[in-house]
């Protein structure tokens, strides 16, 4: 199937609808030509209100550590963004509630069949790199640490909502050599 047929039928898609507060509003980004990969959680209220996967803060903060500008990083034969879950799943007690299950199953398959010139895909957060990765690393910090291992096809990113800021406050070595790492494979990705 044609690539932009599936992302057509996948912003039609209601499979969910009736677990959904705002109603179904399936957010992503891909290009057959897309040579870096964002798998994230789901779009937050900021995001679903807008139409635009990563338009908040957490967007903000993800573009810094890739290195790339808003213009860069929307960009669809650049980046593609497949989030595990493709609307907002409503606010809990804690923030988001986790991206609704049957998403990823639906349609990631499907949509990466039809993206061929990935060379990196950055899981972002817990749900992203438990679907991809299962149950290599026992937790988000240790999948994180492993960075030198996945590099260069695959990389874990923490989830940059300022929610984590105390994750990033513990974890010093992800600023000092993660981020870097990870700038410099999609520099060179981007300029190649």
């Amino acid at each position: 199937m044609r690539l932009d047929v599936l992302i057509r039928e996948v912003r039609a898609c209601t499979l969910c609808a009736e677990h959904l507060p705002l109603g179904p509003r399936p957010l992503l980004q891909a290009s057959a030509n897309a040579r870096v990969l964002l798998i994230g959680q789901a779009p937050g209220s900021v995001a679903h209100a807008s139409g635009t996967p990563w338009s908040d803060r957490s967007g903000q903060r993800l573009r810094e550590w890739l290195g790339v500008s808003e213009q860069v990083f929307y960009d669809a034969s650049r980046f593609a963004i497949l989030p595990m879950g493709f609307c907002y799943p409503g606010g809990g007690s804690g923030g988001d509630l986790p991206p609704r299950p049957e998403c990823a199953p639906a349609w990631h398959g499907k949509l990466r069949t039809s993206l061929q010139h990935i060379e990196l895909t950055v899981l972002i957060g817990r749900y992203a790199f438990g679907y991809e990765l299962g149950d290599r690393y026992d937790n988000l910090t240790q999948a994180v640490q492993a960075s030198a291992d996945l590099l260069p096809e695959k990389i874990v990113l923490p989830h940059p909502s300022p929610r984590n800021n105390r994750w990033l406050a513990r974890n010093p070595w992800f600023t000092k050599d993660v981020v870097p790492a990870l700038q410099a494979r999609v520099a060179a990705i981007l300029n190649s």
